[in-house]
């Protein structure tokens, strides 16, 4: 047994949280799928005769590699793309940046600009199909693929959806895998998206890290769950020498 820290070794010499770790995820390849919500904090330190420190440790370490995802308030689950396969995620719904990183084998983080709620204008209302006024999460993020500014993303959400949402890290945390494990779950299926070349602004050369001639791929993005109800209005804004958009057109 251990005495409760997240530093002792077992008897392989391997800290315990790095073995906790690899049990937890090689339990979930053989039995668990996408969504799948893991027992209690409580009842994993039955399980693994450690302290909830270790345990903890060894959570975060699974949620760090992208194999978990944490739920406001409601514990932990398994994240998506882990077991379903980044090709699957990205023919049957829409795929989103973190998607997209964990498919290339990137290291993807955000650098949280501004997250709230407020009320909808009549023109979000419009597009989200709910009322003006109704609460919106918004939330402003600088998007990083192995450390490198790639995006500035604005997200505005139906509080209802996932009322979470203003409770969740945003730095590594994806939105759209705690969408896709909420209650009920949101899964993004398809998406409305138009995208344009410009110039940057003032800001966006900043937050980008931009220095020259450098121009701004701007997205607009209005996504639909599975029951085809709009659920997200994204605007994006990418380094037009760090991003490539790629489309498959049919009539």
């Amino acid at each position: 047994m251990e005495a409760g820290g997240v530093g002792l070794f077992g008897a392989d010499g391997r800290p315990l949280y790095e073995r906790v770790a690899d049990e937890i995820r090689a339990e979930l390849a053989r039995d668990a799928g996408t969504g799948t919500r893991l027992p209690s904090e409580r009842r994993l330190v039955e399980r693994f005769g450690v302290s909830r420190v270790t345990v903890r440790a060894a959570l975060n370490e699974l949620k760090a590699q992208g194999v978990l995802v944490s739920l406001p308030a409601r514990g932990w689950a398994v994240a998506p793309t882990t077991l379903e396969g980044a090709g699957r995620l990205g023919r049957d719904h829409v795929q989103g940046f973190a998607d997209l990183a964990a498919s290339r084998g990137l290291r993807m983080r955000s650098r949280v600009l501004e997250s709230t709620t407020r009320p909808a204008t009549v023109r979000e209302a419009e597009a989200l199909r709910t009322a003006p006024g109704a609460t919106l999460f918004e939330m402003r993020r600088v998007r990083y693929l192995n450390d490198l500014a790639v995006a500035v993303e604005h997200n505005r959400l139906p509080l209802t959806i996932a009322p979470g949402l203003p409770e969740a890290d945003f730095a590594e945390t994806s939105l759209y895998a705690l969408l896709r494990v909420a209650d009920p779950p949101q899964v993004p299926r398809y998406a409305d998206y138009s995208v344009e070349a410009r110039n940057a602004t003032a800001e966006e050369r900043e937050l980008l890290e931009i220095d020259g001639p450098v121009p701004i791929l701007s997205a607009m993005q209005l996504t639909f769950n599975q029951d085809n109800e709009p659920i997200e209005l994204t605007v994006q804004a990418y380094r037009g020498d760090r991003y490539t958009f790629h489309a498959s057109i049919t009539d």
